[in-house]
């Protein structure tokens, strides 16, 4: 049947090159989501494939009962946003590299061809396989030289949410970006795992890119200023749809180099599983805020009974901007009106910002050096919404179609459910010890006169 998914996998098929697939012998391929072709022996069954967020599943091939995939490690440009692209390494054209989904009990082979300017390996994080299948080179096996294709081959021991990426030259190639998913489904019905409508996968990453630059620094540790899902930064990053009722999955998988508390609004979920398998259900608790720390993954689960338009992102406030200087000073409450004058004189065009906080930002839409990531410019039904970096949006609708992920535009407020502005309000109590008329937040400070400037 054609669907949206079956139009994803022509997607895939159409966006590997003929050269990337040229090292992988020729039987099926892949034309379903189904585990493999209807007349080949049965190791798996069909399941409902993930939706990888602004992004895609890779093709395979069935060789003689054995799962055939090929990922090109390989320099790629990603559009993180609209207006700007990156140039990062990834896999097969794209970075995060194509999801590989399995079932569980295949067997796979995955040729991983190394067309980087440095050698390279491949890790299957997460995965139960033999140590010299493991891929940390030097350690279990030799890096795969520039120009090289390698193959491993391991059974798909376990169903989860895994992920893959180099153990060579890592702080390099992880902050350049090479990365991807593994999705092993369950090969029968699972007493810990649920079936569900919506199954959403993606990882998070960050990258320090100066304004007008296109290349990561690698050295960088701590202060990135770009945060994203599968390289993407909001307005960049698709919505999540479910319809109402829907049971939804959300795999989350953490590469960066700090720890991400991932919240969602409206709703509460529960997590499902980890990166070391289904969490039992006596140990579930239900949350609206689950951390994911570096190297892990998480799987959340919940119903989509509440209509509307959502917040979903990371609740460490800093993810959820964009393109921002780490030495911008806190300008709150001191009065630029003299200074601005001064500057005025030579730069015609400075505006002094930050004197009443930074929400200006996100109505001016300042232009930046051409190939600058957007900050907070993504606009809601009511303006500006002030986020974005690791944010997007949970669209939730009766009567969407089973399978429809298209977006639905923005939410019809029912009469009566939308906050507005009044006239005049009740007193506000005060704390004890409070003046009977506290100082104005937007008073003006000053800088100190006289000739010593302390």
């Amino acid at each position: 049947m054609f669907n949206r998914r079956s139009l994803l996998g022509a997607a895939s098929l159409a966006a590997v090159s003929k050269a990337a697939l040229a090292a992988v012998p020729e039987p099926v391929i892949q034309t379903s989501p189904d585990t493999q072709a209807p007349h080949l022996p049965p190791n798996g069954r069909p399941y409902n494939p993930v939706v990888t967020l602004n992004g895609w599943t890779t093709p395979w091939r069935m060789n003689q009962g054995v799962k055939e995939f090929h990922l090109v490690a390989e320099p790629v440009v990603r559009e993180m946003a609209p207006g700007f692209k990156a140039r990062l390494w990834g896999y097969n054209g794209q970075s995060p590299g194509p999801t590989i989904e399995v079932v569980e009990g295949d067997r796979v082979r995955i040729f991983v061809t190394n067309r980087l300017p440095e050698p390279t390996s491949m890790h299957w994080h997460g995965q139960r396989l033999p140590n010299g299948m493991d891929g940390v080179s030097g350690l279990t096996q030799p890096a795969i030289p520039p120009g090289k294709t390698w193959v491993y081959e391991f059974v798909a021991r376990r169903p989860g949410t895994f992920m893959y990426h180099p153990h060579a030259d890592e702080m390099v190639q992880m902050a350049m970006g090479m990365m991807g998913l593994w999705i092993t489904h369950p090969k029968a019905r699972h007493p810990q795992i649920d079936e569900v409508d919506r199954d959403y996968a993606f990882l998070l990453n960050a990258y320090d890119i100066e304004p007008g630059s296109a290349t990561p620094k690698i050295m960088t540790m701590l202060d990135f200023n770009l945060w994203s899902w599968n390289s993407r930064v909001f307005p960049g990053i698709a919505p999540l749809v479910a319809r109402q009722g829907d049971r939804v999955r959300i795999r989350i998988g953490n590469l960066t180099m700090t720890n991400h508390p991932i919240h969602i609004h409206g709703h509460e979920f529960t997590v499902t599983g980890t990166d070391g398998g289904p969490v039992p259900r006596t140990a579930r608790w239900p949350e609206v805020t689950t951390d994911v720390a570096v190297g892990q993954m998480r799987q959340i689960e919940f119903i989509a009974d509440e209509e509307g338009d959502w917040a979903f992102h990371c609740h460490k406030s800093h993810h959820t901007m964009n393109a921002m200087g780490h030495g911008v000073p806190t300008m709150i409450g001191v009065d630029q009106s003299d200074l601005t004058e001064k500057i005025q004189q030579l730069l015609p065009d400075y505006m002094a910002m930050g004197s009443s906080g930074m929400h200006e930002m996100a109505h001016m839409h300042m232009p930046g050096p051409d190939n600058t990531a957007p900050m907070m410019t993504g606009d809601g039904p009511f303006g500006p919404i002030g986020m974005g970096g690791m944010f997007s949006v949970l669209k939730v609708r009766r009567g969407l179609k089973r399978g429809d992920y298209s977006d639905p535009g923005w939410f019809q407020h029912p009469a009566g459910t939308l906050a507005r502005e009044v006239g005049d309000a009740p007193p506000a109590p005060q704390a004890p010890g409070t003046p009977a008329e506290p100082a104005s937040a937007d008073v003006q400070v000053r800088k100190p006169q006289g000739h010593h400037g302390h």
